[in-house]
């Protein structure tokens, strides 16, 4: 999937999983962009394919409703002219730079220029260390520099600001793109800085022949430490690559020696153009060619992941994307338990399973069993034949016990998977006031599900209240499978 149309595919998932979900999306926007989708012959077979599709049809309702959605997918993240932007700069600090400073001589084992040398030395050790770790790390954590970087790009334009009804969406986009474009941001931003360092050397390398041009250099070397067959073997290992490559004869020692500069001592040292075309060669060996070839290996990695990049396809929410593009139907009967649910706690509840299950599953409403006639048949409700989930729908008013609610969980549960999901809207109407109240008897379920060894998913009006929205895919994962005793 290339660039453009992940990013459409984020922004429409970071709508659809919105907790609350903004006024600006609906369920019936959601059926009608899957309906386009499965009508659209460019998707057919390919669930990769579909969700690009759809998340193209969405956006011709969701665009309009959201300028600032618009106005970001209508902004190119990335423009190739940015590489001659950075080598221009690159290039002039290089130039700009007196690497040798005003006295014009160079103090072999201490111009600035090495630096320069050491600093990209370092960088090549990190980028070596790095490549070496990731081979033994299983899932790299980045959450801190994901949320930094979130925030800067939110100072230039890289992300929508997040205000007013679709905060929830926004925020959570951020979040699922930064996550999504990481590897190529990472990709793109060392593109920038290996091209400006290649532009770099190349200044630094123009800046000493321009300046020779004009200047009489000259070469010395001067240490407290260093004695002078020291210096000598020192400078000679470093400038061995350089010399090869030029021809350009090493000094004696007695050379050497009499290039040394003493505080105090009138030393003119020796012609400085041999150093300055060992010091050129050097750069260019370790600063220029290793930066550009880095820089291009950058470049080609980034024009592929732009157009192969990479979404969580066996996420929750993209396994009922796909199963609406195989055709799959999920069928899902919800047994109330003691109390009738009211029609806004079944529209509450069929959003929460299509988000997980997708916009066609099947979900049907079975007759509520009473309180205690959970084995007054040989199976507390008559499930259709094919129903691939069952809904042990509680209300949160009720006190959990183990021998009424948790049996009746466990008896569904010899036939079919079985999620257990609470309406918490009458009792948190009733102690609005009291949050507490509302907090123990959600632990109170929470730990009749442990001994089911699943999770409860908890709703209200349009909401789901566990984990942010995510407690219906946790519990999915891990229905209720108990054996009846």
């Amino acid at each position: 999937m290339n660039e453009f149309a992940a990013r459409e595919v984020v922004l429409v998932q970071a709508f659809e999983t919105a907790h609350p979900v903004p006024p600006s999306w609906s369920e019936d926007d959601r059926a009608w962009a899957t309906r386009l989708a499965l009508d659209d012959a460019a998707a057919k077979g390919d669930a990769e394919a579909f969700v690009a599709r759809r998340a193209h049809h969405a956006l011709q309702r969701l665009g309009p409703r959201e300028p600032a959605a618009a106005t970001w997918l209508a902004r190119r993240l990335w423009r190739w002219r940015w590489l001659a932007w950075a080598g221009a700069i690159g290039l002039a600090l290089g130039l700009l730079a007196d690497s040798i400073g005003g006295s014009q001589r160079i103090n072999l084992l201490a111009p600035p220029l090495w630096g320069v040398l050491v600093w990209n030395l370092i960088v090549y050790v990190i980028l070596l260390g790095h490549a070496v770790a990731r081979l033994f790390m299983r899932k790299p954590h980045a959450g801190g520099l994901l949320t930094l970087a979130e925030h800067l790009l939110r100072l230039g334009r890289g992300l929508p600001g997040s205000a007013g009804d679709s905060a929830s969406a926004f925020k959570g986009f951020a979040g699922l793109w930064l996550r999504a474009s990481s590897a190529l941001s990472a990709t793109r931003a060392a593109l920038l800085l290996h091209t400006t360092a290649a532009a770099l050397g190349l200044g630094l390398i123009a800046g000493l022949y321009l300046r020779g041009l004009v200047l009489d250099y000259r070469a010395a070397w001067e240490s407290t430490f260093l004695s002078a067959d020291n210096a000598h073997a020192l400078l000679a290992a470093v400038f061995a690559p350089a010399m090869a490559l030029s021809n350009i004869a090493w000094p004696d020692s007695a050379t050497f020696v009499a290039m040394r500069s003493v505080h105090g001592a009138v030393q003119t040292g020796a012609p400085a153009a041999p150093w300055i075309h060992l010091l050129a060669l050097t750069l260019l060996l370790v600063v220029v060619l290793p930066r550009a070839l880095l820089a291009v290996l950058s470049a080609t990695r980034a024009h592929w992941l732009a157009r192969h990049v990479t979404l969580p396809l066996t996420d929750a929410y993209f396994q009922a994307l796909g199963r609406a593009a195989r055709g799959d139907v999920a069928r899902v009967v919800v047994a109330p338990y003691a109390s009738t649910p009211d029609a806004a706690a079944l529209k509450a509840l069929r959003a929460v399973l299509a988000h997980a299950l997708g916009d066609t599953a099947q979900v049907e409403v079975a007759a509520t069993t009473a309180f205690g006639a959970e084995d007054t048949a040989a199976a507390p409700v008559q499930l259709p034949a094919g129903t691939t989930l069952v809904v042990a729908l509680f209300d949160l008013s009720a006190t959990p016990e183990n021998e009424n609610q948790g049996r009746f969980a466990r008896r569904l549960a010899m036939h079919v998977p079985t999620l257990i999901a609470v309406d918490e809207a009458a009792f948190a109407r009733r102690f609005r006031a009291d949050p507490v109240r509302i907090t123990q008897r959600r632990d109170a379920w929470r730990v009749l599900a442990t001994t089911l060894h699943t999770t409860p998913v908890f709703f209200v009006g349009e909401a789901v209240d566990e984990a942010d929205g995510r407690g219906v895919i946790v519990a999915m994962r891990n229905p209720v499978s108990a054996v009846y005793p």
